[in-house]
């Protein structure tokens, strides 16, 4: 992986920050924007036999969904830190093998990635660049529901994200935090075909589900 981007995401994204997130979550359970994301997706009774985590880190979401009956799980991150916790925490739960990781940036490898019932990019977006490009890819692998966490757009919060990324500038890694216009993601999922149904402010954070219609 050649992308500097991608490179300053695996310095942030390190083994040493991935034991202490599984640690924090082994002890305290998912997040709060984690958790509503989970309860969302899962909401009316929706069951997601295939899953596709895109950015899963150290695997919450898979770790809450394989126990809510997802049957294969799919896992694609850009740090093979996380992948390397994900997994084997996976296999510590009994359901390694339903998994399947994939090491990479999603819009470069999702043509190698199936469609699932459901795909999730929880506190992914405000991690890529080019916005539009993951959502159009991550829409086209999404069968039933796409859900997401991503930062508010709100002066604060880009105020926020300048002072994360001047201290990322000070320390020379390419990684970017970047605020994403709300009208930008809502008009790449609507244009894929997607309906939201859910949408929930949290703090910096907003959680929101999209489901695309029977046919």
């Amino acid at each position: 992986m050649v992308c500097p981007h991608c490179q300053g995401a695996e310095k942030i994204f390190s083994s040493r920050t991935a034991r202490r997130e599984l640690r924090r979550y082994q002890r305290r359970g998912p997040i709060k924007t984690t958790r509503l994301l989970v309860g969302a997706v899962t909401a009316e009774g929706f069951a997601a036999r295939t899953v596709l985590d895109i950015g899963g880190g150290v695997g919450v979401v898979q770790h809450e969904l394989a126990t809510r009956g997802a049957t294969r799980l799919t896992d694609v991150d850009a740090s093979q830190a996380y992948l390397d916790v994900a997994k084997k925490e996976a296999h510590r739960r009994g359901y390694g093998e339903r998994a399947r990781y994939l090491y990479g940036d999603f819009v470069d490898v999702a043509s190698q990635v199936e469609s699932a019932d459901l795909v999730t990019l929880d506190r992914v977006v405000c991690c890529y660049p080019d916005a539009s490009a993951l959502l159009h890819r991550a829409a086209e692998r999404a069968k039933g529901r796409l859900g997401l966490v991503w930062p508010r757009d709100r002066w604060w919060t880009r105020l926020a994200a300048r002072g994360m990324n001047s201290i990322l500038v000070v320390t020379r890694n390419p990684f970017r935090m970047r605020i994403h216009p709300d009208n930008l993601v809502h008009g790449e999922l609507e244009r894929a075909g997607l309906i939201r149904q859910h949408h929930q402010r949290a703090g910096f954070w907003q959680v929101a589900v999209y489901e695309r219609p029977s046919q």
